[in-house]
């Protein structure tokens, strides 16, 4: 089997390397991985893997892969995806497949699949979640498309995935699988919220005298609380429990917005996403006027110090 993947980012790459591997893992067949990346060094990186062919162009790429291709993108959305796609798309033919594995918003995804279609393309959203970890553990793969389309990646999705048959989804038509990638990383947001504020207020106590690296070890077995996310916590705090030489800052990724955007266009109330959004926003520094601005009024009625920077 033939795929090409352009993007060889930390989920680019270890995906590459995934299904360039499957033969060895007696999983599947095998796969010859066809990659691009406008970033020499990131080509460079896989030089040495065996069923990966790194490529200069997107031109070699199409002519490269044979037959009806399969071509898996995984670009940051928005302009990189797009000029990608605006270069890609007359070097592709009736049949071809593209499936995007970005966090495309998923009206953008249902408008690209019409367009596709009428080009005679088939097109995938792609929701993929596993991060660094996926190249040993799997991705998950949340996937919006016609079934035909899907029929024909489902042998690399069963790659990819944790197990042939477990951690991958059709689940629905096109934009489905990134409206449902949109949701998760909503739910994301509001788990790791609530894990980040446990532990503040536990270091808080600091009379009680917690090890929080031990208790968070002791939450990951039988607690109901228990989670990849719990997991992670664990090893941080038992390596650097203090966490002195972390900046206060966490980035929003666009999926957040989305996510509270959606749920105020569908009027459904999401307060703890809003709020673990809200958060990151504080956290970025996004608060800070309005702070001053409690501060000086604070001080304007009651007469109360305020701090000066």
């Amino acid at each position: 089997m033939d795929i090409g993947i352009i993007g060889l980012g930390r989920m680019g790459a270890n995906m590459a390397r995934r299904m360039a591997r499957a033969g060895a893992r007696e999983r599947a067949g095998g796969v010859r991985v066809v990659a691009y990346d406008r970033d020499p060094d990131a080509r460079l990186a896989l030089k040495d893997e065996k069923n990966v062919a790194c490529v200069e162009g997107l031109a070699t790429l199409a002519s490269t892969l044979g037959g009806e291709r399969v071509i898996l993108v995984m670009l940051p959305a928005g302009a990189a995806t797009e000029d990608t796609l605006a270069e890609l798309l007359p070097l592709l033919s009736a049949g071809d497949t593209l499936v995007d594995g970005g966090n495309a918003y998923y009206k953008d995804s249902m408008a690209r699949a019409l367009e596709m279609s009428q080009r005679g393309l088939r097109y995938i959203d792609a929701g993929v979640s596993g991060g660094i970890h996926g190249l040993a553990n799997g991705y998950c793969l949340m996937l919006g498309g016609t079934p035909k389309s899907i029929e024909i990646f489902e042998p690399f999705a069963r790659i990819l995935a944790p197990a042939p048959d477990t951690g991958w989804l059709h689940c629905g038509p096109s934009g489905a699988g990134h409206f449902a990638k949109m949701i998760h990383n909503g739910i994301e947001y509001g788990m790791m919220q609530a894990l980040a504020e446990g532990f503040a207020l536990l270091a808080a106590r600091e009379d009680l005298e917690f090890d929080l690296g031990r208790l968070a070890e002791t939450w990951r077995h039988g607690s109901v609380v228990r989670s990849w996310l719990l997991d992670l916590c664990a090893g941080i705090l038992q390596q650097d429990e203090e966490l002195e030489r972390i900046a206060p800052a966490v980035a929003d990724s666009g999926e957040g917005r989305w996510t509270v955007q959606e749920s105020v266009a569908l009027g459904v109330p999401a307060p703890v996403i809003t709020m673990a959004l809200m958060a990151r926003f504080s956290s970025q520094g996004k608060s800070d006027y309005a702070r001053k601005l409690l501060a000086m009024m604070r001080a304007k009625f009651g007469g109360h110090a305020i701090t000066r920077a």
